[in-house]
């Protein structure tokens, strides 16, 4: 347990950043999963909307140091090839 009240306050802010993150996270892996049910299903028109939707988001995770921006590219580049995919 933290004994100093500076090591009190930093295990808050841990606790408070801990949260958002998670949150940020949860909301980019909702976005993701909603392009992959809509190429799943063969909607066209769903899985660009879906991806259109997704990509901001994912770059904004990696912008705010959710996640790592090599992984935010790799995903917005893997989920822009299936939709390509799909439609051609």
């Amino acid at each position: 347990m933290a004994n100093t009240s500076s090591a009190k306050k930093a295990t808050r802010k841990i606790a408070r950043r801990a949260a958002v993150n998670k949150t940020r996270r949860s909301r980019v892996r909702t976005y993701v999963r909603k392009v992959e049910e809509a190429l799943a299903a063969g909607d066209k028109t769903a899985a660009e909307a879906a991806f259109q939707a997704a990509q901001p988001e994912l770059m904004r995770a990696a912008s705010k140091g959710v996640i790592h921006k090599n992984t935010a590219s790799r995903k917005v580049s893997r989920l822009a090839q299936r939709v390509k995919t799909l439609t051609a």
